[in-house]
């Protein structure tokens, strides 16, 4: 490739541009330049020369239309060592372009903001930007295009490292990131308007466009023979683990990620003081309380076995007092809201511990969206599980009605068992776990892990199941132990036998017309 002689800059982002137009100044290249970029390259007191200028043509339609022009496109697509194109560009007085420097209209910013109109969104679609960008990335054997402010130091580098041309090599990473960058652009204008204007009746496109953005390299997987990313949507939702703030501790891993999520997705279950302790995936404990630090032992207390090298989530800020009782423990992560100042000196002694800052972490934090679970050859996809149960939902089919206190317990336990891999049994009392089965392939299985869980605290408990109990077998183990409520969907066709059970032993049993399996 020859000396760049003549450049294209029209951004949106001037960030770093006075920088690069010094730059490209003092190095002799030609400027053409639009609107508001023309006007700071102007203003700075750089040579720089109006798009109309080398159009012929006035910008028009409020802009919409300024490089939508032959004298731009054929500039940057003439291929510099075909002579038909050098006598076609001669012909018609067009003067190649060796370097653009584009960005684009913030249509993502644009539709993240709450007061958002549908014209505020199309106005900020750009059209000539991508137009540019394409035409030169798809000559970039003989252009340099840069879409990134952050690369304008690289460029200047490569300029100055090669007597002001650029390698092939770097025009091939250039062009890849255009290609990357038009195609996520394209991608969320695709997805906003598919949410304004679908028409299907399920609510889901035909065709899903996903885009996400690499935040970091993870060490590996799953497991060490794995090598894994973390990728995260733009904007960044907040209050989920992509938002999180680490203060302190070594690199996240795969699997922290995925059991940081899990914490704070169940922890947003609750509008009270909460902790939540996760161990694969799942809860191993869970308490709410007046204060974080009583919340904390309830979910300690649960399971000091499976709490070891957890992670665990509190939504009201860290306390001293429960830093100190955590500090005493090995857990891999410590997410909150907030730390206090002599809490987070106490966590910080423990070099390896992380502690994730998530401001949002409440329950009004929640929000809508799409559960994606990937398949050989496919993807599932569907809404995210919002369900809540209301005191007036239950349905009491039993003849002994539910406490109050056992009515706030069974609430309680099917917030907690949402979260369980199913099939999913949650014992609780006191408004703490004392028994989870999760992952069973039988209910009745799950049942009885739950009750060894609990031990002699099964005693005057209430239970939880994500699903409904095809035979009254999981019924009669729970109230053989002692357990005296029961809160489950409902819906087998022998519903009956488990509600003749509950009668038998005297127990409460409400229905909620909802299933929670979570695979």
């Amino acid at each position: 490739m020859a000396k760049i002689q003549r450049a294209l800059l029209s951004v949106s982002d001037k960030t770093g541009l006075l920088e690069l137009a010094q730059f490209l100044a003092a190095s002799k290249v030609e400027m053409i330049s639009t609107g508001g970029t023309f006007k700071a390259i102007q203003e700075a007191g750089l040579p720089v020369t109006y798009i109309s200028d080398v159009t012929g043509f006035p910008e028009i339609l409020d802009g919409r239309v300024k490089t939508l022009h032959p004298a731009i496109h054929g500039g940057l697509l003439a291929i510099r060592d075909s002579e038909e194109h050098r006598c076609q560009l001669a012909e018609q007085r067009i003067r190649p372009i060796d370097l653009v420097v584009v960005n684009l209209y913030p249509f993502a910013a644009t539709v993240a903001k709450p007061e958002v109109t549908l014209e505020d969104a199309i106005e900020n679609i750009d059209i000539g930007g991508p137009s540019m960008l394409r035409s030169a990335a798809k000559n970039h054997h003989d252009v340099t295009v840069v879409v990134d402010p952050a690369d304008y130091p690289v460029l200047i580098k490569e300029l100055r490292a090669n007597q002001g041309q650029t390698t092939l090599e770097f025009r091939k990473q250039c062009a890849l990131k255009v290609f990357q960058t038009t195609a996520a652009y394209d991608s969320m204008i695709f997805n906003y308007f598919n949410s304004k204007y679908t028409p299907s009746a399920d609510g889901h496109p035909e065709l899903l466009q996903l885009t996400y953005h690499k935040q970091q390299s993870l060490r590996y997987g799953e497991n060490p023979h794995q090598q894994a990313a973390f990728y995260v949507e733009r904007p960044i939702l907040p209050g989920t683990v992509a938002a999180a703030k680490q203060l302190h501790g070594k690199e996240l891993s795969f699997n922290n990620i995925n059991d940081a999520n899990a914490a704070i997705e169940m922890v947003k279950e609750f509008s009270e003081t909460a902790v939540v302790a996760i161990k694969h995936a799942n809860p191993c404990g869970v308490g709410v309380a007046d204060t974080p630090f009583s919340a904390y032992q309830k979910a300690f207390d649960s399971d000091p076995v499976s709490i070891f090298g957890g992670i665990v989530a509190f939504n009201r800020p860290v306390d001293l007092r429960s830093a100190e009782a955590m500090s005493e423990l090995f857990l891999e992560i410590v997410i909150a809201p907030e730390f206090a100042p002599e809490a987070f000196e106490v966590l910080a002694r423990k070099k390896n511990l992380r502690l994730l800052e998530l401001p949002e972490l409440s329950h009004a934090s929640r929000q809508k969206g799409l559960d994606l679970k990937k398949v050989a050859g496919g993807l599932l996809v569907q809404d995210l599980d919002l369900a809540e149960v209301q005191p007036s939902d239950l349905k009491v089919v039993t003849q002994r009605q539910p406490t109050e206190n056992e009515l706030k317990e069974l609430l309680f336990g099917w917030k907690v068992v949402k979260h369980v891999k199913s099939n999913a049994i949650v014992i609780t009392k006191d408004n703490g776990t004392i028994g989870i089965g999760p992952g069973q392939t039988n209910r009745v299985g799950a049942v009885c892990i739950a009750i060894g869980q609990a031990g002699e605290k099964v005693k005057g408990s209430c239970l939880a199941s994500d699903a409904y109990f095809p035979m009254p077998d999981s019924v009669e183990e729970a109230a053989k132990a002692g357990v005296t409520a029961i809160i489950q969907p409902g819906g087998s066709i022998r519903d009956q036998d488990s509600i003749t059970m509950a009668d038998r032993y005297g127990m409460a049993m409400v229905f909620t017309g909802i299933r929670h399996f979570k695979h």
